[in-house]
């Protein structure tokens, strides 16, 4: 079986003129030769294709393959993750984790939030900021309040500015996230307690929780992008302890099987005023990298290796598509 590769090479785009901001999601070549090395041990033959500009080459190109391990995360708009999975659909090439209606609406934080809740599942009270006068619906809120992008990932345009007190604060930060990022902002209900992210891996009833760490940041400094890049000094992992173990998963499970998610990914959680576990978000196209991404770290602490949890995912994604 020849599985390609779609990913985003970070150092593809800078040498293009792109930002290391515009970037940050993306990969480095470590982490597609990981993705290799581990996918030949495991049997199959791979052929690196690149990301999106690169996949369409190719497939005009005449180039096919049994299945493709995606984890481009696009550059821009809400729908940025789910093009590569919505054209490998109209060319009927299997892929490995989840659609584009899943990444879309996974990648849009009020709307997974949306589809979460009608489940039944813990979020903390929020809003949806698309304008300066929107910002006027916060007072049915409860302060502190926490404001990010609506759909950014690995904490980009959180600092610890986003956690706000007052109505002034939080209208210079709205306008200023609506302004820099051409998107939606998210307000919601500041959660105090502790952080926790859960791997998964499967899909429906076959979903299974590979793992869960509490996520402890030094100073309290809320998990940004920049936290994330240094994480070694700031943040400290440990495995998430008997009191919360039970709740987080079945939180995290409720999420996953709610937005439909498959194969593979990671939800995250923290604890409101009360110690109730709250859904924040989720992510079914988590990062891969061996040593420095969330789901491989918080697998290897609960014992399933890096190659485990491949081996995992391709067998879910396999099963999926009816494939040996």
């Amino acid at each position: 079986m020849t599985i390609g590769l779609t990913y985003d090479l970070r150092s593809w785009y800078l040498e293009r003129g792109y930002t290391m901001e515009e970037t940050a999601e993306f990969d480095k070549e470590d982490t597609v030769a990981a993705l290799e090395d581990v996918l030949a041990r495991l049997g199959y033959r791979t052929e690196r294709i690149g990301n999106i500009f690169e996949l369409v080459d190719k497939l005009a190109a005449g180039r096919r393959w049994d299945m493709v391990f995606n984890i481009t995360e696009g550059l821009y708009g809400d729908g940025r993750e789910s093009v590569v999975p919505a054209l490998l659909d109209q060319y009927r090439i299997p892929y490995v984790f989840s659609g584009p209606v899943v990444m879309g609406i996974s990648l849009n934080k009020y709307y997974a939030r949306l589809v979460a809740e009608a489940a039944g599942v813990p979020v903390s009270p929020g809003i949806l900021v698309s304008s300066a006068d929107d910002i006027q619906l916060a007072a049915s809120l409860t302060y502190p309040l926490f404001v990010k992008p609506v759909a950014e990932g690995t904490g980009k345009g959180i600092t610890e500015r986003s956690i706000v007190r007052d109505t002034l604060s939080l209208k210079e930060l709205a306008i200023e996230l609506l302004q820099r990022f051409s998107q939606p902002v998210l307000v919601e209900e500041y959660l105090p307690g502790r952080e926790f992210t859960v791997g998964v891996t499967g899909s429906g009833a076959d979903a299974r929780v590979v793992g869960g760490m509490e996520v402890i940041c030094k100073d309290n400094l809320p998990y940004s992008v920049e936290v994330k890049e240094n994480y070694q000094d700031i943040v400290q992992y440990r495995i998430i302890d008997e009191s919360y173990r039970d709740e987080c998963n079945a939180v995290a499970l409720a999420a996953w099987r709610a937005l439909s998610a498959v194969d593979a990914g990671r939800v995250d959680l923290r604890a409101d005023r009360n110690g109730k576990i709250c859904f924040i978000e989720a992510n079914p196209l988590a990062g891969l990298n061996p040593v420095h991404s969330d789901l491989p770290i918080l697998s290897r602490m609960s014992g399933v290796e890096y190659d485990t949890l491949l081996e995992m995912i391709m067998n879910s994604a396999k099963r999926r598509y009816g494939l040996k």
